[in-house]
């Protein structure tokens, strides 16, 4: 017998076009790759919204059925609205507009409904109170604010796809098209691989070598101050009295600093940092990896050969593009 799950697709105003398109795309991809195989699953895919139409944040125009419509679906994903920075995302769940779209998650998941979201629409599952308790993911760059905002919640913004307990959460913007593909790959791993390859689709278990030190360090004063003074003393040894001394703080006001907003320690903080440098001295000198090494404070590249394997899961080569 053929499954057919029903799905809600949420489209608000200001949706963030690619996200909703990839969503939409992916599913239909694989109703069309699932027609073929007698057996697999498919997906009856509906749009929601609050109104009869919805103005995608690039301005066009998406027809919607009513909200009511995910009383009767098997799953209610939820794409992100775009966004430049975390206060639009914060400015848009503290007004009156977020509150249908913020009940409907709540009801759906006391139903025990199914529920996706990804990059910055993670945060409407987080408002809604179902994400408490949980791990979850997000955006890297909003890591800083969704800490701030949801202590209760686990995150963990270096994977790009986290499944718990019937809520499924992925990563930055074009995470949508990760999204789309767990959840294919839920109800059939071997449709969800054929359809990855029909759209050239690369698996990406994590988000963590696209973020950027620097710009998660601005999000507090406190660590913004400990990276710069890590930055101008990379090829120096590090250690966690020192730099809590140089900046002004205690050690443990350092730790519980970087833990709170970043969810990482400062020695992981600064093998990011040196990580970040060596890549760029790799991809654009032709330096030796025992130079860099040094310029980056480790005295034996074996150290820093293994560090970049495992913070970009690439090879020294690869970075080099040899």
């Amino acid at each position: 017998m053929v499954t057919v799950m029903e799905v809600a697709v949420l489209a608000c105003d200001g949706v963030f076009d690619s996200g909703l398109a990839a969503i939409l795309d992916v599913l239909d991809h694989a109703n069309a790759v699932s027609a073929q195989n007698s057996g697999s699953p498919s997906w009856n895919v509906r749009t929601i919204g609050v109104g009869a139409m919805a103005r995608t944040g690039a301005g066009h125009l998406v027809p919607t059925e009513p909200l009511a419509r995910a009383e009767t679906v098997d799953l209610l994903i939820v794409p992100a609205r775009a966004a430049r920075g975390p206060a639009e995302v914060l400015d848009f769940l503290d007004r009156d507009e977020s509150i249908p779209v913020r009940e409907l998650i709540a009801r759906t998941r006391l139903r025990g409904i199914t529920i996706a979201s990804a990059c910055a629409g993670t945060f409407l599952l987080a408002e809604a109170g179902i994400l408490d308790g949980r791990r979850a993911t997000t955006t890297w760059w909003l890591a800083p604010a969704f800490r701030a905002r949801y202590p209760e919640v686990d995150l963990d913004e270096g994977r790009m796809v986290v499944s718990s307990d019937g809520i499924v959460t992925a990563g930055a913007a074009f995470g949508h098209v990760d999204l789309a593909l767990a959840v294919v790959r839920a109800s059939s791993p071997a449709l969800a691989d054929e359809v990855a390859r029909y759209l050239v689709i690369d698996e990406r278990p994590s988000q963590a070598v696209y973020a950027i030190p620097s710009a998660l360090a601005q999000s507090d004063p406190l660590i913004a101050a400990f990276e710069r003074w890590v930055r101008e003393r990379l090829a120096e040894p590090f250690t966690i009295p020192l730099a809590a001394q140089s900046i002004g703080v205690s050690e443990r006001t350092l730790q519980r600093a970087l833990q709170r907003t970043l969810g990482t320690s400062p020695v992981r903080f600064v093998q990011a940092l040196r990580v970040e440098r060596a890549s760029h001295l790799l991809r654009t000198t032709d330096m030796s990896l025992e130079v860099i090494a040094r310029q980056v404070g480790y005295e034996h590249p074996h150290t820093l050969r293994l560090l970049l394997r495992e913070r970009t899961g690439k090879t020294t080569s690869a970075l080099r593009g040899t």
